[in-house]
């Protein structure tokens, strides 16, 4: 099939995008909306109180100022992303704080007026007494007995403590070790920064509020801000999302602003529209990664890993987001990566500090995971002089081995990480590699090769409900809870619908982003639109075209098994006798032009595959050009290549910016966000990135009925180890340096090579 499952289309929405005919929320402005501006602590720790607001409230323009006594009757954001049968006491998340500030950002007042700038005018004019408390900033520092209290009803910082896998027999197996490699490592926190920054635009009609927003599903905001917040039926709440520039998981989960606008809409029966600032952005939106984790690899002596023990430490943030606690969880999950690892003991402290609060970012606790044990692996090959690749080798999981259960709870269903990494090293040219580092040597640079296998569990979140409805125009729309913020999903579930109806792509009609539209939705997130979004349109469509063929049999007056799709239309096989599906629709009973079906996996997808990542060092400035990079990936089938191969790349580079310059920098003395902006923060341009070489060496995943495995998230969680081994290698083979935190900028490399220069 020319434009089935397989097959490279391009975009089908990309056309009014390119055009400037997009949608985002601050394209829409109600006739009479009011604009809004949040209020935000410039302390890390403090209490407040106001002084007198009824002048504030008087200037020109002003409608409504909102402080937490005027909204005392809401709840506080929930977090119901916990970690299973582990008793964490939340503390609450208050949709605008109350005497007493937790992190520089959180938010205190909400004020709207006619026209921004009145709003700006009039929150610069709020007076408000602070009386600043000690903060504290760091994890490890957090954890210090004497450090200052975020909450000062607990007795220290930890928010939650849990333990993983087996401590006995991992003692044991260390006690049998012929050796032991140590490892402390940093995963930096970082923030999303993607170009459509949050906003919403909030109606209230005297029965329903309409919330336009920018999200990865419209259920989950609605019915946390409904329900828990607002304390009303769903029922009574719309959310649309309109187009969406990037989500990356942050914008998976509700918050503040949404409930205030709500609220500001309904007192003053107008149109509320707020829109985040870049430096709001990073102040009010939750931040990602943020781990520092030590772990200890047990080797025999014949290189074979025997156990493996982690004490990972996770910084939440000054309040428990909506799915925090269960980030970290996520990535103890994932602790043993591809490797065949008898026994496992994993420790995991979540720790409050007066900071942003921390969430899903893409990969969500599994580049943290990935990273960790590719960072081991190499420095444990470097140990014992050995190659990465034939230690790796040494130890993957055999493809026979499958279903492969781990230490630390996951059941694998399939994979070949040898072959990955054989044809990654291929691709790389892996063998030529030394003669190329001497050609560096010669022009006084430094040439490293870094290697990274990864493997991580998505794919798995659900239920997932879709509908297909046989249109008066003979195409078809899906109605479907997932959400797409850039991934290509009109295009993705178009061409599922194609194969099953064999029906042009550009014939399919896709709706998403609107909870008056569908009755459930999952939202997107975790890679799982196409493994189960894409299974439930499978399942529909395949339902759809029985329906069909019925109608058509009855006006063919044929059996259904005489039947065949092609084209928009039905024939009787071999006769030139058919009928359109445009006529079977003219005249048929709605209920029969619709088909809907839902898929909740019982086990996640477990995407995986090898990156190969090649740099050159300046040791004159530390300036690292990342000259060579490959990827080959088994995602179990592949949909759309094109597509596929934009999410490889995407991530990739996400990856490759936090490894080389992505760092979000609190100073701990002040507590203030010292990289609030887009001048201080930096992020990978397209000449910090090569031609990437992608392909797929894919093993049918056993757990999905497409065969499919989660892919959204892959190219992030692979290219932190791959592109740090590369510049540790660099660094090992000039210097002898033998470890270095992320980001690997310049200025941290030239130190690094300055002061081994000194021993």
């Amino acid at each position: 099939m020319q434009f089935g499952f397989g097959q490279a289309l391009t975009r089908k929405e990309d056309e009014a995008l390119l055009r400037g005919q997009g949608h985002y929320v601050a394209d829409f402005g109600p006739e009479g909306a009011l604009h809004a501006v949040v209020l935000r602590s410039p302390h890390a720790h403090a209490r407040f109180s106001f002084g007198e607001l009824a002048k504030v409230r008087g200037m020109p323009g002003v409608r409504l100022l909102l402080t937490a006594s005027d909204i005392a009757d809401l709840g506080p954001l929930p977090t119901p992303g916990v970690i299973p049968d582990v008793d964490i006491k939340v503390p609450p998340y208050p949709i605008l704080a109350r005497d007493e500030v937790r992190h520089v950002g959180d938010a205190i007042a909400f004020i709207v007026a006619e026209t921004l700038p009145q709003a700006k005018d009039a929150a610069e004019a709020v007076a408000v007494d602070w009386q600043p408390l000690p903060h504290v900033i760091g994890a490890e520092t957090a954890l210090d007995r004497v450090a200052p209290r975020v909450w000062s009803d607990r007795a220290d910082n930890v928010a939650f403590e849990v333990e993983a896998g087996n401590a006995v027999a991992t003692k044991d197996a260390f006690a049998r070790a012929a050796h032991t490699t140590t490892l402390s490592v940093v995963n930096q926190r970082l923030v999303t920064n993607y170009m459509d920054t949050r906003g919403v635009v909030a109606e209230y009609d005297g029965e329903r509020y309409t919330l336009i927003l920018g999200s990865q599903g419209s259920h989950i905001i609605r019915d946390i801000i409904a329900v828990d917040v607002l304390k009303i039926p769903p029922e009574r709440m719309r959310v649309i999302t309109p187009d969406v520039g990037g989500g990356f998981g942050t914008k998976l989960f509700p918050y503040r602003e949404y409930a205030l606008a709500a609220v500001a809409a309904e007192r003053l029966r107008k149109p509320v529209k707020w829109v985040a600032e870049r430096t709001e952005h990073f102040l009010g939106d939750s931040h990602g990664r943020d781990n520092v984790t030590t772990a200890r690899l047990a080797l025999d002596e014949k290189g074979k890993f025997l156990a493996l023990e982690i004490d990972l430490v996770a910084d939440m943030g000054a309040y428990l987001s909506c799915y925090g606690p269960y980030i970290p969880w996520l990535a103890v999950g994932m602790a043993t990566g591809v490797y065949d690892i008898p026994t496992a003991h994993v420790r995991l402290r979540g720790v409050y500090t007066n900071t942003v609060p921390v969430d899903a970012y893409r990969g969500a606790g599994r580049p943290e995971a990935s990273y960790l044990i590719e960072r081991l692996v190499d420095v444990a090959a470097r140990d014992l002089g050995v190659a990465s690749d034939a230690l790796r080798k040494r130890n993957f999981i055999k493809p026979k081995a499958m279903p492969y259960a781990t230490p630390v709870g996951k059941i694998y269903d399939s994979g070949d990480f040898a072959g990955a990494m054989a044809r990654a090293q291929e691709l790389a040219d892996w063998a030529g590699f030394n003669k190329r580092a001497a050609q560096s040597k010669r022009s006084g640079k430094l040439r490293g090769l870094g290697l990274s296998t990864y493997i991580e569990a998505c794919g798995g979140n659900g239920p997932e409900t879709a509908t297909l409805r046989l249109d008066r125009d003979g195409g078809v729309t899906v109605l479907i809870g997932t959400q797409s913020t850039g991934q290509g999903h009109a295009t993705s579930y178009a061409q599922i619908v194609a194969e099953r109806l064999d029906l042009p792509p550009d014939r399919v009609r896709v709706v998403q982003g609107d909870t008056d539209a569908m009755a459930t939705g999952g939202g997107t997130g975790g890679s799982s639109s196409i493994p189960v979004g894409g299974v439930a349109v499978d399942r529909a469509g395949r339902k759809l075209a029985q329906q069909i063929k019925e109608l058509a049999a009855e006006r063919l007056e044929a059996s259904t098994g005489d039947l065949e799709l092609a084209g928009g239309a039905v024939r009787i096989a071999g006769t030139d006798r058919v009928v359109s599906f445009a006529d079977l629709a003219a005249s048929a009973d709605a209920e029969r032009l619709r088909a809907a079906s839902d898929f909740n996996p019982d086990q996640p997808t477990f995407p995986n595959g090898t990156h190969i990542a090649e740099v050159e060092i300046d040791p004159a400035t530390g300036a690292t050009a990342l000259l060579n990079y490959v990827v080959v990936d088994d995602f179990g089938a592949t949909l759309n290549p094109l597509l596929l191969a934009g999410q490889v790349h995407g991530g990739t580079v996400q990856g490759i910016g936090q490894a080389l310059m992505e760092d979000t920098v609190y100073d701990g003395a002040s507590g203030q966000l010292l990289s609030a902006s887009l001048m201080d923060y930096a992020l990978p341009r397209a000449a910090h990135v090569p031609d990437i070489i992608f392909e797929t060496r894919n093993v049918p995943c056993k757990n999905n009925p497409m065969g499919v495995k989660g892919a959204g998230e892959a190219g992030a969680i692979g290219s932190c180890p791959a592109v740090m081994n590369a510049v540790l290698d660099a660094l090992w083979r000039g210097f002898g340096i033998r470890h270095l935190d992320m980001p690997a900028t310049p200025e941290k490399i030239w130190r690094a090579i300055a002061a081994a220069k000194k021993v």
